[in-house]
Order: structure tokens, then sequence, then C-alpha cells
């Protein structure tokens, strides 16, 4: 696996958690009136947080795992919208969450870097995306990374046009 990306993956956590306190505290349980060009799932900002965890340990710890020791399975994707109502993202703790995440993240970061080449070319075919390598599935957790730092961004978008008054 390349440099970028693990280093990448790495340093997610960190960057997570700055994007989550630049959110006013007033608003981390905010929601916009509508949810039209969100690059993420339509979330709050804890409802973010929790969101990546558990798509850390229930997705993407699974599908490394079922990768590297099924022959050519096929990954699920998740439900996010259930999974935060069953869940209750809404009213989670984002402190909870954050110590949650990173200890998941670091068993990711741990699983990644001892694999060897022979390993990143297994296998699978992942629902909504296709056929895939565990390489390409690395790449894919990364892009999913990046989606949730731009919808916290959004969010801030959107928290600054809520406080102004529209001038006709």
């Amino acid at each position: 696996m390349n440099d970028i990306t693990l280093s990448t993956l790495a340093g997610f956590p960190r960057q997570l958690e700055e994007h989550y306190a630049a959110i006013p505290a007033e608003f981390k349980h905010w929601a916009p009136p509508s949810w039209e060009g969100v690059p993420s799932e339509p979330f709050t900002a804890i409802e973010q947080v929790c969101h990546v965890r558990d798509i850390e340990v229930d997705g993407y710890h699974v599908r490394f795992q079922r990768t590297l020791h099924e022959i050519n399975p096929t990954l699920v994707s998740i439900d996010s919208e259930a999974l935060a109502e069953a869940r209750s993202y809404a009213t989670s703790n984002a402190s909870e969450a954050f110590a949650a995440f990173r200890v998941a993240r670091a068993k990711t970061v741990q699983l990644i870097s001892g694999l060897s080449p022979e390993q990143f070319m297994r296998t699978a075919v992942f629902e909504g995306y296709g056929p895939l390598s565990l390489g390409s599935l690395v790449h894919y957790l990364c892009s999913h990374d990046q989606q949730h730092l731009a919808g916290l961004q959004w969010l801030l978008g959107k928290i600054e046009a809520s406080r102004v008054q529209v001038r006709a």
C-alpha cells in the first residue's frame, strides 16, 4: 500500500476531531432545512462521527477480514440511516464515539500495514461497487473518510448561511 494512503488513514481521526471541533456547540445536533448537495450521508455533526466509527468496525473491519479469509466474498453495503436510528446517533456522546473510533482506526492501520502485496490482490465483490481487490477496498475507505470531512465542511457552510439575513 502506498505511503500517502496509509498516512492519510492514520491521520484521519485527528482530522475528523478537528473538523468536528470547528462546529459551534449549539450546532452539533443541528440539521439544515435541506440536505441538497451534501457530499456525505445527510447526518448532523455528531451523527457523522458515529457513522464513521460504525462503518469502520461493522463495515471495513468485516470486509477486510472476509476478503482476506474467504474466496471472492460478496461484501454487503450497510444501511447507514437504519444504523443511525438503531444506535441513537442523535443522542450519542462525541468523546466516547471518538475514543472508539481511534481504537478501531488504529486496528485498521495495523492490519493494512502488515499485509503482503499478494494479500492486497485478494478479491471480493462489494455491493454497489462491483469486483475489487483488498487494495481497492483500502482506497474506498480513504475516500469515505474524505467524504465525511467534506460533509462537516458542508455543514459549516450551511451553519454560516443560516446566520445571515437574505437581502432582496
